[in-house]
């Protein structure tokens, strides 16, 4: 399987960090065995995802889920059935042509983040996403009957070629209620 893998991702030199597009056949298997390694001590998949924002119950935040992360949420949720990853199922994550991009945002009507949309921003160059959906009918919050009362998601998708893994880059939500909740981060820190 791995060197299949190892063809798959090239044999080009990738940083330690930032978002790698063409994981390394070393890269991948320290995913895939990291995600084995997590099942085993209980961890949580999503404790490969890429978190920004406020870790608070009424402010912005999110994840997006990188190629490598990707692997090892993969890996961890089969090392709890006790399986492993197949060779098809890699192979699906490394070809994987969009990162997605997951939020949650707040309002004060249920319905505020029906038609919202989500852009990267680097260096005045706006991004576009492949896909965007959003809850048409938020939750609420835990401040319910006070302000912010309702929470809700916006997912995007963007193409890997689109924009660059290693740049500082503004992550930005508009609800179509107005406003926005906006998120900065360095991706060539992302592991």
């Amino acid at each position: 399987m791995l060197l299949c893998v190892a063809a798959l991702s090239g044999l080009f030199h990738v940083p330690a960090y930032a978002i790698d597009v063409h994981p390394t056949a070393q890269q991948i298997r320290t995913a895939l065995d990291q995600g084995k390694e997590a099942a085993q001590k209980g961890l949580s998949p999503d404790s490969f995802y890429v978190r920004f924002g406020v870790a608070d119950e009424v402010q912005s935040m999110g994840f997006l889920i990188t190629k490598v992360g990707g692997l090892s949420v993969m890996a961890t949720h089969m090392a709890r059935r006790g399986l492993q990853p197949s060779e098809t199922d890699v192979t699906q994550v490394l070809e994987g042509k969009t990162m997605l991009i997951n939020t949650v945002i707040f309002g004060n009507r249920p319905d505020f983040a029906v038609n919202s949309y989500m852009v990267l921003n680097q260096g005045g160059k706006t991004i576009k996403p492949v896909t965007v959906r959003f809850d048409a009918q938020a939750e609420q919050s835990v401040v319910w009957p006070e302000s912010p009362k309702f929470k809700a998601k916006v997912i995007a998708s963007f193409n890997y070629a689109d924009f660059d893994p290693k740049a500082q880059t503004t992550i930005t939500v508009f609800p179509a209620s107005g406003g926005e909740s906006s998120f900065s981060m360095d991706f060539s820190e992302i592991r």
